[in-house]
Formats: C-alpha cells, sequence, structure tokens
C-alpha cells in the first residue's frame, strides 16, 4: 500500500537542520504516525512521502516556503516593558503567550531592556532547511473514526 490521501502512514525519521545539528527524532520512541493528505504534516515531507511505501528509507529536504515558511522581519516588535508585570523577570529565549486577532499566539523573547520587550512571532524552525531521514514503516486504510476525525487516533484515544 502506498501513502496516499487518507491512508495511516507510520514511520521513523531524524530531523537535523543544514548544520548537522539534531532538531527531532522519533527514534527510541513510538514510530510517528500521522493521516496522510490533511495537513498534518509539513507540506514539504508529506508531498515527498507521496506514493511511498513500507520499507521506504531515504533523505528528503525540505526548504522553508514547504516548512515552516521564511523568517517574517515583521514579525519581530517591541513591544512596551510597562505591559508586562513588573516583577516578571523576562530574559531573552523564553516563550509567552499573547492574544492576537486570531487567538492565542506564542512569541520568542529575543531582546530586553528597561523600556521595552522584543519579540519574536515567527515559528522556531521559519527559514530553516529541514532534513528528514525517514524509514516508512506501514501504511495502512484508517478506521472510521480516524477519518472522521481527520488525524490518527493512539490506543486508548477517544473523543
Amino acid at each position: 500500500m502506498k501513502a496516499a490521501q487518507g491512508k495511516i502512514v507510520s514511520l521513523h525519521y531524524i530531523l537535523t537542520d543544514d548544520s548537522g545539528a539534531v532538531l527531532d527524532s522519533s527514534r527510541g520512541h513510538e514510530p510517528f504516525a500521522y493521516l496522510h493528505g490533511y495537513g498534518n504534516i509539513i507540506r514539504g515531507l508529506e508531498a515527498a512521502l507521496e506514493g511511498c511505501e513500507a520499507g521506504f528509507s531515504g533523505a528528503i529536504r525540505v526548504l522553508p516556503a514547504d516548512g515552516y515558511g521564511e523568517l517574517n522581519p515583521q514579525a519581530v516588535f517591541e513591544v512596551p516593558r510597562d505591559q508586562f508585570p513588573p516583577s516578571e523577570d523576562i530574559q531573552i529565549g523564553m516563550q509567552i503567550q499573547g492574544e492576537g486577532e486570531h487567538g492565542v499566539m506564542n512569541f520568542m523573547v529575543v531582546g530586553v531592556n528597561d523600556q521595552s520587550i522584543m519579540l519574536d512571532a515567527n515559528h522556531p524552525m521559519a527559514g530553516k532547511t529541514l532534513n528528514f531521514e525517514v524509514e516508512l514503516l506501514s501504511v495502512r486504510e484508517p478506521t472510521p473514526q480516524e477519518l472522521a476525525h481527520g488525524h490518527v487516533h493512539a490506543h486508548g484515544h477517544d473523543h
């Protein structure tokens, strides 16, 4: 069976950036499973796996446009320090949440001084080329419930 729209695909992967640093991996854990064709994984990886069968293994390179997007310089902005509680010790590298026009958003603190906090709303992997080493373990039909919900149901998962 081939990876195609509406099939459950199970795989192991190691994700690295262009410097070879490991960003994520399923090795040593349960295989990663997803419902193919439903946007449950980044589109570049999903497109590369289209038509692959169990037993496929190889390298897949996903450019930023087909991964988490290009870095958007307009997503980095300054917020007055007095918009945060005075007792909060805000430091570079912290992730904070805030209310945006589309609901709750995550921001990375990229600058701090006495007057303002610089926030970055870009996804942490935006602008990065993603290098996947994948081993496709299985492709199966979804259960009716998985198909109706648009995602894989792990053992014991219920809505």
